[in-house]
């Protein structure tokens, strides 16, 4: 276990800093390095890698450390390995609170209005699940009410969608909802970082219980593990990472599904040994995903959801395709 974490903590810090010394302007790995630590406050090198890639590489790895840790926890709870951090609805929550603030003209008034408008939303998405799954819910009650708010949520966003009165305000609404780490800066970074910080050490302290449930609620109990803490530890937690990410960088898929899926068979049956495991190789699909946007097709803005999704939906059709031959 303790190999693995090293090994992906040394790829996340390798994808962090070819993220860095990744972009349109073409400067020196070396010369972009020593801008960034030493350069002062002149000349163009030092600005492009402190408020365009700096804040770009941080996003990148808070991102997918969030939705990689949420999807892990997610699953660990819920008890069903197809459970991911939009199971529960504030993925869609956030957007929809996002999508109004484009339509209105929220957005364009204020630099934070859009973050802070997708968080609002994300809180929403908390409560309203508390509410429906109520203090004794079990895991059932909770994935009803995440079905149902993110179905409600989705719903809501295609009839804004559909009452656009212009297609400018549109095309933007569908752009921001593919999500991107592009024209990101650190004003990004410090909203989103509080959240990340409380959600990470809050779906982190579920480990022990995590792994108490594995052998069903009754034995959990047994052990002392207090269910109903648990599942609003994990709920907070998840819209917490989840609800901020999605502020910053948009809607972003399968890195919650498809990450914990393929570090599973690593670390074993042990969701706490996976929490950890899975934030570290989220932030990795996501560095890599970040810098293929700017490799691949840099000149057509090609948005980060969109490649963690042609990534992600292979992996995932393998994975079930590897797990229909294991079965007897």
């Amino acid at each position: 276990m303790k190999r693995l974490l090293f090994g992906l903590s040394a790829l996340v810090m390798l994808l962090f800093l070819a993220s860095l010394v990744t972009g349109p302007a073409q400067i020196g790995v070396y010369k972009g390095l020593h801008a960034l630590l030493f350069g002062g406050d002149d000349g163009p090198v030092p600005l492009v890698m402190r408020e365009i890639r700096l804040p770009r590489a941080l996003l990148g790895v808070m991102v997918g450390a969030s939705l990689g840790l949420a999807g892990a926890a997610m699953q660990g709870y819920l008890r069903n390995p197809l459970a991911e951090p939009g199971l529960i609805g504030v993925s869609g929550t956030a957007a929809l609170g996002a999508v109004l603030s484009i339509q209105t003209g929220f957005a364009a008034q204020r630099v934070l209005a859009l973050p802070f408008s997708a968080l609002t939303g994300a809180l929403v998405a908390v409560l309203l699940i508390v509410a429906l799954a109520g203090p004794r819910g079990s895991s059932l009650t909770v994935i009803l009410a995440g079905i149902a708010i993110s179905a409600l949520a989705g719903a809501l966003t295609s009839l804004v969608l559909n009452l656009s009165p212009n297609p400018y305000a549109t095309s933007e609404i569908v752009f921001w909802m593919m999500g991107s780490l592009a024209d990101r800066a650190m004003l990004h970074v410090w909203l989103a970082l509080p959240f990340v910080v409380l959600g990470s050490a809050l779906l982190l302290s579920t480990a022990r219980g995590l792994d108490a449930l594995t052998l069903g609620e009754d034995a959990a109990q047994a052990m002392g593990v207090r269910l109903g803490r648990l599942r609003l530890a994990v709920i907070v937690g998840s819209a917490c990472v989840v609800g901020a990410v999605t502020a910053v960088a948009g809607a972003i898929g399968f890195v919650g599904l498809v990450v914990p899926h393929l570090l599973r068979g690593l670390v074993g049956a042990s969701p706490a040994r996976l929490l950890p495991a899975s934030a570290l190789g989220g932030a990795a699909m996501v560095l890599v995903a970040d810098i293929l946007v700017r490799v691949v097709m840099p000149e057509r803005d090609l948005k980060l959801g969109v490649v963690t999704a042609l990534v992600g939906a292979p992996l995932f059709l393998h994975l079930i395709y590897k797990t229909r031959r294991s079965l007897p």
